[in-house]
């Protein structure tokens, strides 16, 4: 009866996910409580053996572990260990938007993490696997905001990436990206999102310091928008350790 419970929580539209567990842990999680949240998901993991959801978050927290201690090696080999049995989770699901959706997002985190380690070629596969499973998803449910976080990283990841990731791109049939359109998609994602939410406006913030780095002339503009998404954040998460540091590092008035 368990199994069959989870299963049909899997076969639950991405539209909104009515799950209020994983609210709570994401709760505790963006407040800075990394370590109680990390263990928060990992026993709601050990409950449910088919669930592919909480491993990505407990994955999900020691990554923001990492950043707030600035390490990005911190927790690496776990992180790696989790996103894999995340999604063998999720490609044993029933298929459906639901199946597609928790694959893809396990996918978007370990293409994340190889990347960020320099395994651009197997980031690259999971990047493409990630943009086709949200792909089948939006064709099924088109109001998945969610999806839009990690197709919005792909575009924005692809059209800022390096030769040697272009390349790998190419080779891979990953497509150039468009800049203009993941900063975009991450906004939908930072304004209509569901579960993705709060991680598309940190992401959203980012890129947008990214380019006001590349531009000059509209450095101001875009180092502003940075910063007032991310004190929102910072207004409803006022114990996260990342968001006062990047509050701290962006002046308020940029020069």
């Amino acid at each position: 009866m368990r199994l069959l419970f989870a299963a049909l929580l899997l076969l639950q539209s991405p539209r909104r996910v009515e799950r209020p567990e994983l609210r709570a842990g994401l709760d505790t999680l963006y407040g800075g409580g990394f370590p109680a949240a990390a263990g928060y998901f990992a026993e709601l993991a050990r409950r449910d053996s088919v669930d592919p959801a909480p491993v990505i978050f407990e994955a999900s927290a020691y990554i923001w572990w990492a950043a707030a201690l600035q390490n990005d090696d911190y927790e690496a080999a776990r992180i790696d260990s989790l996103l894999d049995r995340a999604i063998a989770r999720g490609a044993a699901a029933p298929r459906g938007p639901a199946r597609d959706f928790w694959l893809a997002t396990a996918l978007g985190y370990r293409a994340r993490q190889r990347d960020l380690h320099g395994h651009s070629w197997s980031a690259a596969k999971d990047a493409k696997a990630m943009r086709d499973a949200y792909a089948r998803v939006l064709a099924a449910d088109s109001s998945c905001a969610d999806c839009y976080l990690g197709l919005g990283v792909y575009q924005y990841g692809l059209a800022r990436a390096g030769a040697l990731a272009r390349l790998v791109a190419k080779l891979v049939g990953l497509g150039s990206g468009n800049a203009e359109r993941g900063i975009g998609y991450m906004r939908r994602a930072a304004i209509d999102g569901d579960l993705a939410r709060v991680e598309a406006g940190w992401v959203l913030a980012a890129a947008l310091v990214r380019e006001a780095a590349r531009a000059a002339s509209a450095r101001a503009t875009l180092q502003r928008a940075a910063r007032d998404e991310v004190s929102r954040l910072a207004d409803r998460y006022p114990g996260n350790p990342v968001f006062l540091r990047f509050l701290r590092e962006i002046p308020a008035t940029a020069p």
